[in-house]
């Protein structure tokens, strides 16, 4: 039913689910409380008025957005922009306190005011990063909302008349045309070759031909459980009118309707934040621990060490506290991962939530479809088996020639070993010409399968089945182009099929088993437009699934006969050969021997392969009119019994994508599983899994989705730790299955495509939705969405996010240590004697933003270093700070605060014993006459040395093992020298141009004596950065953890183990708050 008061969006209101798909059109009009006449008159307008007062508006409900200020609080709303918010508020009093000073220092006044201006820049940029990255929930569904219909044609007050797609009501008449949108569910009355595309709700990319009766439900089994594409006698809102046209009583409208269930679903999108995520929170709680006692100290120090005055002492520990503050780590951390996610998305890989990239770091075990992600989603002909030899076709051919066919009599001459010693029938059965229907589907996806309750496929007698004979090729040969002709002509005319242009499937119509052997055809150099035009149609005998056969009547220019072509079920086709061409050649025919076709049928069922027979015979001209529809006695019903001459079979496969068996190896070694979870039969997904790599001799047999619902969840846990295919699954298996392997503390990822889907893609760490063949519900169900549907690009986003994991230790081991050093050289300097700060505070600012936004995000950019595929999976509970990640930035924090402390020392050490620094200001004055350096000069000389430094830092750090003094740092990351060039350039402009070194940041020129301290002191640093990552390679080629692989003090071995009710991750959240403030 539609939605009453549709403004409410937080209502709940009690619905009762009605199966209307179970129901009559009595039934249904009933339920709706309409009158026994709806049929023929509509409801009147008065009733339609009155439905929409109670029902709402046919629309989706929209959940209350997020104003815009209320997104900056989000943004802002941190402890630490709270700190820089305050010592901006600091430095604008200081400023408004020195206007009214006497006498008025205007230097003052001027850095304090660009300390505001720099620190609000810093807030704002920041602020708008976080607000750009969010937003994508409300965007999914908007993106419904557009698939709704705009205008509904119904009958009201006996009269046809349009209204608007939003006042349709439960109980309206609906008419339905091809190209309408489907303005609401509907139960149709009539249906005139109606078909809807579906894809958007079910994933089914054929059209869905519609009846009207009701369906029959299964004894115990519950009508909702009933998939949505086999609802035949619904339609559903938003879905496209495909062909033919039919007459409806909308029944739900709304929130209620098949598409408002996605809204629901898209609108409720969980906010959390990811692993990363809090843990940058806890460092950032931390550091601002550590900025608090290293302010306080610092103020202690100038105020009774230094005898600053108060004023001077406070604004001293504030450029501590300045340089300390990660603000600009925020913005790299989301950075990171945006530069991530672009790179994914140039492969395909499109990220929904930028946080999701880190989890894919974790994967230990990937659930794939089959169909479309392993497989090419391109039904297609690999072999042909006539009857004494077996041609293999090149699946993945591009040129147009007969040669890619290939005589290999080895290629499928046995039943898979899994099959061997069964009797054919229960070979046929367990595979993909079995009629079974998929699973949780009422109907065979297959049209031409093999009924073996009806026609048991046996061996006819006892006696041994023909020896194959040589054929017109010799083994390993290709054929030639008039063999192959004659072969797959009856596949050719005996079509209702078009192929898609240029033998792809843009533009095909009919049967994807049929399409294949007209692509086969056309890929061997067959003229098929010619061939049919060689041959008329005269009549034919329409396909059916009862006799699972069609037959088609040509006039090949014999004076007295047409040929007959048929196509269909084997088993059926076998018994109706009195002949066989010999080796395919029709010129050569020999009694058919049944026993050899039954066998072959056996054969290639055990390989998961769909079988269709090839034959043909002939009638006398008189016996068939023109434009004639037989019927099936035509075939099989004829006097003479067996009639009809096989030429081969036909067998066909889904083939596996050629770069999935790389991708599948290189995951492999990377310690990830690929587990693949198909609807397919046992025997087509093992055979699948065999070409892949996914089955081998550890997991060396299939599932199916039968048996799964038979377990218990403990016996579930155990299964899914030692089967990699699992068959016949259903959507609600899958939901299982992650559960299941979340309890083995495994990180899962779970691909899908259908509305069903969604459960699972929401209850895996990492949701994957396919992009060109999925669903809308899939899709905003999930974190990650596969442009090109194909799983190696699954892998290619597994690397990815273990570069993000390495690249953000990155950005910590050059970001933390940087900022450190500006507040810590304060520190230091002042309690080793000097009487002023070594840094201004408009260079620790400036330092502080500068290094964070280029030396800091080359880091976060960094390409994958070699060997990142070949490590395990990160575990769960591992922290981004181990012990040895500290432990180097603590080394490089001493190194860089020491060394800029040294060179101020190093500089002063320069002017004559016994006087103390004096600032340029107070040049000349008594006692200070021979001072060679002043104030101004240590700040120069402190700046460019801590800045340099820190370009040695990031340089060193580019690598976590391999040695940065070798070429090898020129290459890679083209922005790193971008980055270096530029802090250098502005290095030597800030040092030099008047104005801007001694007003701005209070420093003067140096000359070439202060550069050699640079010099050398950059260097220092360098040497011993890369000193301690010679030492921790030998460290760890003496077999030590210096990867930090294993748990340490910082990581929680106990995560995942508490609650296995959900993902082991925290998932989705889309933006990056770095300390929120508790309410």
């Amino acid at each position: 039913m539609g939605k009453k008061d549709q403004e409410n969006v937080e209502a709940e209101i009690e619905v009762e689910v009605v199966p209307w798909h179970a129901l009559t059109a009595e039934e249904t009009i009933m339920k709706l409380r309409a009158k026994e006449t709806l049929l023929q008159g509509g409801l009147s307008d008065a009733e339609a008025a009155q439905r929409l007062e109670e029902y709402g508006y046919n629309k989706l409900s929209e959940g209350e957005k997020e104003t815009i200020w209320q997104k900056i609080w989000k943004q802002i709303a941190n402890v630490l922009v709270g700190i820089l918010v305050t010592i901006g508020l600091i430095s604008a009093a200081r400023a408004i306190v020195e206007e009214f000073m006497t006498p008025r220092d205007g230097q003052i006044v001027l850095t304090s005011w660009v300390q505001v201006g720099l620190i609000t820049t810093v807030i704002v940029v920041n602020t708008y990063i976080g607000i750009k990255q969010e937003g994508s929930a409300e965007e999914a569904a908007e993106a419904l909302k557009n698939m709704l219909s705009a205008d509904a044609r119904v009958i009201r007050s006996g009269e046809e008349k349009m209204v608007p797609a939003d006042q349709v009501v439960p109980g309206d008449v609906v008419i339905l045309s091809l190209g309408d949108r489907v303005p609401a569910d509907i139960r149709l009355t009539e249906s005139a070759n109606l078909a809807c595309g579906e894809a958007a709700l079910t994933g089914e990319a054929v059209p869905i031909d519609k009846e009207t009766q009701k369906i029959d439900i299964p004894a115990g089994s519950n009508p909702e459980q009933i998939a949505l594409g086999d609802r035949r006698n619904m339609c559903f809102s938003a879905t496209l009118v495909a062909q033919g046209s039919g007459v409806g009583i909308a029944v739900t409208t709304g929130d209620y309707t098949q598409i408002g269930t996605i809204n629901r679903l898209v609108s409720q999108v969980e906010k959390k934040k990811t692993n990363v995520l809090e843990q940058i929170d806890q460092v950032s709680k931390l550091l601002a621990v550590l900025i608090l006692i290293a302010t306080i100290v610092t103020f202690f120090i100038a105020k009774f060490s230094a005898d600053q005055g108060w004023f001077e002492a406070v604004s001293t520990a504030l450029v501590c506290c300045v340089a300390m503050i990660p603000e600009g780590l925020e913005a790299i951390v989301t950075l990171t991962y945006a530069w991530a996610t672009t790179n994914m998305a140039k492969k395909n890989a499109i990220i929904r939530a930028l946080p999701a990239v880190e989890t894919l770091g974790s994967v230990t075990v990937i659930c794939s479809d089959k169909t479309g992600t392993l497989t090419q989603n391109l039904m297609s002909l690999t072999a042909f088996v006539t009857s004494n030899s077996h041609y293999k076709f090149d699946v993945n051919a591009t040129q147009r020639v007969p040669s890619n066919f290939v005589r290999e009599d080895e290629y499928l001459s046995e039943r898979a070993q899994h099959q061997s010693g069964k009797s054919a029938s229960a070979v046929v059965a367990d595979g993909a010409n079995s009629g079974a229907p998929r699973k949780g589907h009422l109907e065979s996806s297959n049209h031409y399968s093999i009924d073996t309750s009806l026609h048991p496929v046996e061996d006819e007698s006892d006696e041994p089945k023909s020896a194959p004979s040589s054929g017109p090729f010799a083994n390993g040969a290709s054929p030639d182009l008039a063999f192959v002709k004659d072969a797959l002509t009856p596949g050719v005319l005996c079509s209702k099929c078009k192929l898609g242009k240029n033998g792809t499937r843009e533009g095909e119509i009919g049967n994807p088993t049929e399409i294949s052997i007209l692509r086969a055809s056309y890929f061997s150099g067959i003229d098929i437009d010619t061939l049919k035009s060689e041959q008329p149609f005269h009549a034919e005998v329409p396909f059916s699934s009862e006799y699972k056969f069609m037959a088609t009547i040509h006039d090949a220019g014999d004076a007295d006969t047409f040929t007959v072509y048929v196509k269909g079920a084997p088993d059926r086709m076998v018994k109706l050969c009195s002949q066989q061409a010999r080796g395919g050649v029709l010129s050569d025919l020999e009694p058919c021997d049944t026993n050899y076709w039954i066998e072959k049928i056996a054969i290639l069922s055990s390989h998961g392969l769909r079988v269709l027979a090839l034959c043909q015979g002939t009638v006398p001209r008189d016996s068939v009119e023109a434009g004639e529809n037989l019927g099936p006695e035509f075939v099989n019903g004829r006097a003479e019994g067996k009639w009809l001459t096989i030429v081969g079979l036909c067998a066909i496969m889904d083939p596996p994508r050629p770069e999935c068996v790389q991708a599948i190896a290189e995951a492999k070694g990377a310690g990830v599983r690929v587990a693949m979870i198909t609807g397919d039969h046992k025997d087509t997904a093992t055979a699948i899994g065999h070409m892949l790599g996914i089955v081998d001799e550890k997991y060396s047999t299939a599932v199916t989705g039968p048996e799964l619902d038979a377990m218990s969840d403990e016996e579930i846990q155990e299964v899914v730790m030692t089967h990699n295919v699992f068959a016949r699954a259903s959507p609600q298996n899958k939901i299982r299955i992650v559960k299941a392997l979340q309890a083995k503390r495994q990180i899962t990822s779970m691909t899908g495509d259908g509305v069903n889907d969604a459960p699972a893609l929401k209850a895996a760490d990492m949701g994957v939705a396919m992009g060109k063949e999925g669903t809308d519900v899939a899709r905003e169900a999930s974190e990650m969405i596969l442009a090109d549907d194909n799983f190696a690009t699954i892998v290619t986003a597994v690397r990815e996010g273990r570069v993000v994991w390495d690249n953000l230790r990155k950005v910590l081991m050059i970001n933390t240590p940087i900022n450190n050093a500006q507040g810590m050289s304060v520190l230091f300097g002042l309690a080793f004697g000097l009487k002023e700060s070594p840094l201004s505070p408009i260079q620790v600012l400036y330092s502080n933003l500068i290094c964070a936004i280029t030396l800091g995000f080359v880091s976060a950019i960094e390409p994958a270093e070699d060997g990142i595929m070949d490590l395990p999976p990160r575990r769960i509970g591992k922290r981004l700070i181990g012990r040895y990640l500290l432990l180097r930035i603590l080394l490089a924090t001493f190194t860089l605060t020491g060394l800029v402390v040294a060179a101020a020392f190093w500089l002063k050490s320069k002017n004559p014993p016994g006087t103390d620094l004096m600032s340029m200001n107070d040049k000349g004055k008594e006692g200070y006459a021979d001072q060679k350096y002043f104030q101004e000069h240590i700040r120069a000389l402190s700046f460019n040395v801590l800045d340099f430094g820190a370009i040695s830092v990031t340089l060193s750090a580019r690598f976590t093992y391999l040695s940065s003094i070798h070429p090898r740092v020129f290459k890679g990351n083209k922005y790193a020298w971008y980055s270096v060039f530029i802090v250098a350039a502005l290095q030597i402009f800030c040092t030099y141009v008047p104005g801007v070194n001694n007003i701005i940041f209070q420093m003067t020129s140096m000359d070439g004596f202060m550069w050699l301290i640079v010099l050398v002191m950059t260097i220092a640093v360098f040497l011993v950065m890369e000193a301690e990552k010679a030492f921790r390679s030998y460290m760890q080629f003496r077999g030590v953890d210096t990867e930090d692989k294993n748990y340490g003090m910082f990581d929680n071995p106990m995560e995942g183990q508490t609650d296995t009710s959900g993902g082991l991750l925290p998932k989705g959240a889309s933006k990056l708050n770095l300390v929120a403030l508790e309410k």
